[in-house]
């Protein structure tokens, strides 16, 4: 190991030449949201950004962002230290609040995903096309196990991707929480969160600690206390961010495959409206996990009711695989429903549309939740 690599994995703080190259991708932007909770990993984020900037003639305007989400008495002290720090180091500030009622199951997931409405709004108003977070890499680790712990499929391994679409259809299924445009980008996630918070008492800057990541009542805070005990064996954050980019490159070329049987099934374009019908014989010949994703994009793409569980998934190309011999003959025919799409085999057709609206007690249509989540994300 060299002196530098040695330094890196002892903890040193973010070089002004590392930040350069983790942000190199960004000079052309016209503006950039840096999303600011207060904790060590954003403050860096904010410091790192704002020396960015200042050493080069060119680049974003920066607009940090702190969402409070109204669940900690502290959270507004909190956002106005980051406003402090903000001004200190000119870059423009805004906190948002989260308001309303608060769910009393799967608060986290529901607070992540108001904070990313709230933040891609400002985004879109801004100009600003990019929305920077400081995942790191312990972030990384702590997602696939969080995945693995779920009985997750290969794209659930594939973990963090350093920059995906900030689509609020895809941050959440919920109607009250309308599609915005940008893209969450993650420069640290390659990045130890020893070293961020090694850069942050550095430049000597205050942050604060979020007790919420330590409460034995969250599964993620549970899975980061056994953090040690797996590195003691060998599973560090450093082995299980290499399985996710494994997983990652994997997950690639399984969707150019789907891509291509896409294109020889369906002429590579889904129909605007109306059902999707391929030939069950060139369907079974595809491989099973082709085949899996390829009812997977069919059923989300004419359903109604949001992402398709993985496993309900599984379950039903099962059962039709069971049923391609039986159903081929003329008198034969398999029909599923699944997440507000019906799927149908008959002869030598196999036909995914739009499920009947069924009918609550009110005697009122049901009414499904759109995602453009893909089926083995779950």
């Amino acid at each position: 190991m060299s002196t530098a690599e040695a330094a890196v994995s002892a903890g040193a703080a973010v070089s002004d030449a590392e930040a350069d190259l983790l942000f190199a991708d960004l000079v052309d932007q016209p503006a950039v949201v840096l999303a600011v909770s207060g904790g060590p990993d954003s403050t860096a984020l904010l410091w790192l950004a704002a020396r960015w900037r200042k050493r080069h003639r060119r680049g974003p305007a920066l607009i940090a962002i702190t969402v409070d989400h109204g669940l900690r008495p502290e959270a507004r002290r909190e956002a106005a230290a980051v406003k402090r720090l903000a001004k200190h180091l000119g870059i423009t500030h805004r906190t948002l609040r989260w308001s309303g009622r608060k769910p009393t199951t799967g608060l986290q997931q529901r607070a992540r995903e108001a904070r990313y409405h709230l933040i891609g709004q400002v985004a879109v108003r801004a100009g600003a096309t990019c929305v920077l977070t400081a995942h790191t890499l312990d972030d990384q680790a702590e997602t696939v196990l969080f995945r693995m712990a779920r009985g997750t499929g290969l794209t659930g391994l594939a973990g963090i991707a350093r920059v995906r679409p900030l689509l609020m259809a895809d941050a959440s299924p919920r109607a009250d929480l309308p599609a915005a445009s940008a893209f969450l980008v993650r420069p640290f996630l390659d990045i130890a969160k020893a070293r961020l918070i090694a850069t942050a008492r550095a430049a000597q800057v205050a942050w604060t600690e979020d007790p919420s990541n330590r409460d034995p009542r969250f599964t993620r805070a549970r899975l980061r206390a056994l953090m040690p005990a797996l590195a003691g064996e060998g599973l560090d954050a450093r082995r299980l961010a290499l399985l996710a980019r494994r997983a990652r490159r994997a997950e690639g070329a399984i969707e150019f495959a789907v891509d291509a049987a896409t294109a020889a099934l369906l002429d590579g374009v889904w129909p605007a409206r109306g059902p999707i019908t391929m030939a069950a014989d060139g369907f079974a010949r595809l491989p099973a996990e082709i085949a899996l994703r390829l009812l997977g994009r069919a059923i989300t793409w004419v359903g109604d009711e949001g992402p398709v569980e993985l496993a309900k998934l599984e379950s039903l190309a099962e059962a039709l695989d069971g049923s391609f011999a039986q159903a081929i003959a003329p008198s034969a025919r398999f029909r599923r429903t699944l997440a507000g799409a019906v799927v149908t085999l008959r002869r030598n057709q196999l036909i995914v549309e739009r499920a009947p609206a069924r009918r609550n007690r009110g005697g009122l249509p049901h009414q499904g939740r759109k995602s453009t989540k893909s089926a083995t994300e779950r």
